[in-house]
Formats: structure tokens, C-alpha cells, sequence
């Protein structure tokens, strides 16, 4: 356990007292990763760059996708959204029960109003967003008790390496 940093043990510590086991941990690190590669497609893309897989609980991978909004020219085309409609897609389905969101950047307000809506189980993500955040740093949409589906969220997973490439990513559009 030596490689890992004080926040992945935190949350790692966190997880576990909340029942979640060992080997989900490694499962989400390893998802998080393929999220992490649809990131970095996003950046060379110059899209801000976001990552997103989803799973069965099985962890069979459903769909994958980075964010594209200025290359679609669509406000909406973020990373969940996109991973989202593909899953529906594979499935033939607008509810997406049983399935985990991996996504390198906590959601949006629009993002987790469709994640809310397609009955995803569980959003694993890797930073927080104190900007537009709304699983739990600006606003936490899976704890408003006035919605009718509350998805479990756990958060810092590869959060340093989710961290630098979003903070990469504007530290050099500022220069």
C-alpha cells in the first residue's frame, strides 16, 4: 500500500466502512483507467478532457466515451451523456439498471439529472468539481430525497491522476 496517497486511503477506508470490499476497489481502479484513456482522447482532441465507462455489475464494459462538445458542436455532448446514450443503445433500454458510471470528473448538473433518469446503480468517479460538481461538492443530487432514485457515489478513485489531467488540461489553455 505504499504507492497510494493519503486521499486513496481516505476514501478507500471510507468505502469499506461503508461495505464496499477489496476486490470492487481494484475493479473501480482498473475501470477507472479505461475512463482515463477516453480522457486523454478528449484531450488530444482539445476537448476538455473527460472520461466515462459504463458497466454490467459483472463489470462487463457497456460503452465508453470522452467528452465532445466542441467536435459535435453540442453543448450536451459530455462524457456521461454520451456513455449513456451508447448504453442505452447496446441495450435497448433508457433504464440502465444495474450498472456502474465510471467517469474521470464528478458530474455536472445536466449529467446527473440523465444518470438520475436512466436509473444508473452506482457512480464511481475520480475529482471533484467544485464548479459544477453535483454528486457532492456544489450540489449532491444523489442525496435529495425530492428525487425518486438516489445512485450510490464513490468518489477519489485515481483521483491524482484524474486531478492532473483536467488541471493540465487548463493550466495550459491559460498560458
Amino acid at each position: 500500500m505504499s504507492d497510494l496517497d493519503d486521499t486513496t486511503i481516505i476514501t478507500f477506508s471510507l468505502n469499506i466502512f461503508l461495505g464496499n470490499d477489496f476486490g470492487q476497489m481494484n475493479d473501480h481502479k482498473e475501470n477507472m483507467k479505461l475512463a482515463l484513456e477516453e480522457a486523454r482522447k478528449a484531450g488530444e482532441k482539445d476537448e476538455v478532457p473527460v472520461g466515462c465507462v459504463i458497466t454490467d455489475e459483472g463489470g462487463k464494459l457497456i460503452a465508453s466515451a470522452h467528452n465532445q462538445t466542441i467536435t459535435m458542436a453540442d453543448p450536451t455532448a459530455h462524457a456521461e451523456i454520451l456513455a449513456l446514450r451508447q448504453a442505452c443503445g447496446e441495450r435497448k433500454n433508457y433504464r440502465l439498471l444495474n450498472t456502474y458510471l465510471y467517469v474521470t470528473v464528478e458530474p455536472c448538473v445536466m449529467c446527473m439529472g440523465a444518470i438520475i433518469h436512466s436509473r444508473v446503480s452506482r457512480i464511481i468517479f475520480g475529482t471533484y468539481d467544485s464548479k459544477w460538481g453535483a454528486a457532492g461538492s456544489l450540489y449532491d443530487f444523489s442525496e435529495d430525497r425530492r428525487l425518486n432514485h438516489h445512485p450510490e457515489i464513490i468518489s477519489g478513485i485515481c483521483i491524482e491522476e484524474c486531478r492532473a489531467l483536467i488541471q493540465k488540461f487548463f493550466r495550459n489553455k491559460r498560458c
